[in-house]
């Protein structure tokens, strides 16, 4: 049997600010390619902020080394009053909101989260190009680009994608695929991260953040028609032998904070369904190793499809601590309250800190630990050995 042609995927997990690791490892893998190198990646898909990085690399897909220079340009130029209000009347005037509405039921019915977020779009609008998807495709630089946000209403995790006419769109268990032309309104919604931005409504129903019940985050690559994956994660945590080993642990004995308690539900959204996936994808590469000969491995929903994961070598949450001095000082008395300001409860403070000391020590940690597996990465992209 003539083995299927390589499809090449990228999965960009969300994470919000976290994100800005994934350009640190973008650009190392700009570094390895020749100078004339085209799209290493048929499918790219993104979910949250790494569906803002997805868009943005596939709208550059045709030249992907400015592509990558522009995104990483993007990165190290935010700041958060350009994702969020950040001023004192905006943070004030945004909590008098949600306490009035979601608290106490004051107040016209419209969605509210305790941050206001309505200068992303603006962001984004200037950010986004929509042309540059459609030439993609059409020359056969992409297959196809994915974003997947959740439906408040359906309870379904819905991937938005552009590719190809030949792909035909899916329906499993809280997971379908939708075939459409992306836009800014798709980014506000998959990077709507819950409670905290607010949801955007798209068509009739209302979504949020895209890791929200996403059991699956690396399906919709294999649905647009990928069989072999590079994923970039933004956990932090070990993996490998050190992931299992014990570690000595001092206990506080204190009853944990509400950005204690946050930053774990937001850590569950964002990062265990992808660990958990990519668990269940190698044990499924395993036992189709196993099969006798004359048992296809296709036929049982079993080929094997090989995956390369890259994620932070540092817990994120430790360097999101030391630069907690950078977010403006409106939201840094917003959340010193719940204690996103503290050490222990920096794991929420890491998803907010749009500000250039914390992005640019993520991107340069990207790069580094992509660098780190340069021989595997040079192998997975069919690169020759310098």
């Amino acid at each position: 049997m003539i083995p299927a042609e390589p499809v090449t995927g990228l999965i960009l997990s969300g994470g919000g600010a976290r994100a800005a690791y994934q350009v640190g490892v973008l650009a190392a893998i700009a570094e390895l390619l020749p100078d004339e190198a085209q799209n290493p990646f048929q499918v790219i898909v993104g979910t949250s902020a790494g569906a803002i990085n997805a868009v943005s690399l596939a709208s550059g897909a045709m030249h992907f080394k400015t592509a990558i220079e522009r995104l990483t340009a993007f990165w190290q130029a935010v700041r958060s009053h350009q994702v969020m209000r950040s001023d004192w009347w905006g943070v004030i005037a945004q909590a008098r909101r949600f306490l009035g509405h979601s608290l106490l039921g004051l107040g016209a019915r419209l969605p509210v989260a305790l941050i206001d977020s309505s200068p992303l779009r603006e962001l984004l609008e200037a950010q986004f190009q929509a042309s540059g998807i459609e030439q993609a495709i059409a020359e056969h630089q992409l297959r196809a680009v994915a974003v997947t946000a959740f439906g408040y209403e359906s309870g379904q995790a819905v991937t938005f994608y552009q590719g190809r006419g030949t792909i035909d769109a899916w329906l499993r268990h809280r997971r379908i695929g939708v075939p459409t032309v992306l836009s800014v309104e798709h980014l506000m919604a998959s990077s709507a991260i819950p409670l905290l931005f607010a949801p955007v409504k798209i068509g009739p129903q209302y979504f949020g953040d895209g890791a929200v019940r996403q059991s699956a985050p690396i399906s919709p690559a294999l649905h647009l028609g990928a069989n072999r994956v590079l994923v970039i994660g933004v956990s932090g945590n070990p993996r490998g032998p050190a992931a299992v080993e014990p570690v000595a642990r001092s206990y506080t004995g204190l009853q944990p904070t509400l950005a204690q308690i946050g930053g774990h539900l937001l850590n569950s959204t964002f990062i265990d369904s992808l660990e958990s996936d990519i668990e269940l994808l190698q044990r499924l590469n395993g036992f189709s190793h196993l099969l006798p000969d004359d048992v296809p491995a296709h036929s049982l929903g079993a080929a094997p499809v090989e995956v390369l994961v890259i994620s932070p070598s540092q817990p994120i949450d430790e360097i999101a601590a030391r630069h907690r001095q950078e977010l403006p000082r409106a939201l840094r008395l917003f959340l010193r309250g719940p204690g996103a300001t503290k050490t222990s409860g920096a794991s929420v403070l890491s998803y907010l800190l749009f500000e250039s000391g914390y992005c640019n020590e993520l991107i340069e940690l990207g790069r580094q630990d992509a660098l780190a597996q340069r021989d595997e990465l040079s192998r997975f992209l069919g690169l020759a050995r310098g």
